[in-house]
């Protein structure tokens, strides 16, 4: 399994910004081998950023999706808009649309059952809340948020990628301490093991949450984190960069 160290832009960059950044950064990764390397854009620079991409180590990702192929539907994307750009990934449940758009499991749910359905292959972002966490809660609610969020897939988890993102760590410049990442990841390793019978092996765990190149090669020490899923510091492309390299240490 190589790790995944992926990129989620937010709503950052224009498609003149984006074209800049991949410009530097695929000739910076260009000789990186034995890690995956997913960058997700704006949507409206998808388009010109897979065009870039074209025969490079780095793979498309969009940062969400509506689990409905087409129709009346205003202001979403559907799965075949996606494979149409060649994306490869697609991150749901992201905390940002649980937590300020209202998104729920179920709903999250939908999304994941169609991305697999397409042959976009999921980010699950699960995680607890500050709140949750001093109560005791995080282990409740990441196994809440996996179970219901691959609900109806348990057998083909093979074909998704899970991210741990507590809240409490996403933008706030905070992030959990190795051994706080390890603890949930080490959790979320049994879980999944136990709901898919064993066929986990090719799921990725990646760490979110105020990673940066600063804390990133600590962070991927831990036995249970498999990669990244990086946002502030991968609007920087010498930033991720050096979070990549910090991920080929291990």
């Amino acid at each position: 399994m190589r790790y995944l160290i992926a990129a989620n832009w937010k709503m950052n960059k224009t498609v003149a910004e984006s074209i800049d950044y991949i410009e530097i950064f695929k000739d910076l990764v260009k000789e990186v081998e034995g890690v995956e390397i997913m960058i997700a854009p704006s949507f409206t620079a998808l388009s010109s950023v897979s065009i870039l991409l074209e025969k490079t180590n780095i793979s498309l990702g969009a940062q969400n999706m509506f689990y409905v192929e087409r129709g009346a539907y205003t202001g979403e994307i559907s799965p075949i808009m996606l494979t149409e750009l060649n994306v490869k990934y697609v991150i749901l449940g992201h905390s940002e649309r649980r937590h300020i758009f209202g998104e729920k499991d179920e709903l999250i749910n939908k999304k994941v059952l169609t991305a697999v359905e397409f042959g976009l292959r999921p980010i699950l972002c699960v995680g607890e809340t500050l709140e949750e966490r001093e109560l005791g809660k995080t282990m409740n609610v990441v196994e809440r948020q996996i179970r219901a969020g691959i609900a109806g897939l348990e057998r083909e988890i093979s074909l998704i990628d899970i991210a741990y993102e507590p809240v409490w760590a996403i933008g706030t410049g905070v992030n959990a301490t190795v051994e706080q990442a390890q603890e949930v990841h080490h959790f979320i390793r049994n879980l999944i093991n136990d709901i898919s019978k064993g066929n986990d092996k090719d799921t990725r765990i990646l760490y979110g949450g105020s990673v940066n190149e600063k804390n990133a090669s600590e962070l991927i020490k831990a036995p249970d984190v498999e990669g990244f899923l990086v946002g502030t510091a991968s609007l920087d492309p010498q930033k991720f960069y050096k979070i990549i390299l910090s991920s080929l240490e291990v």
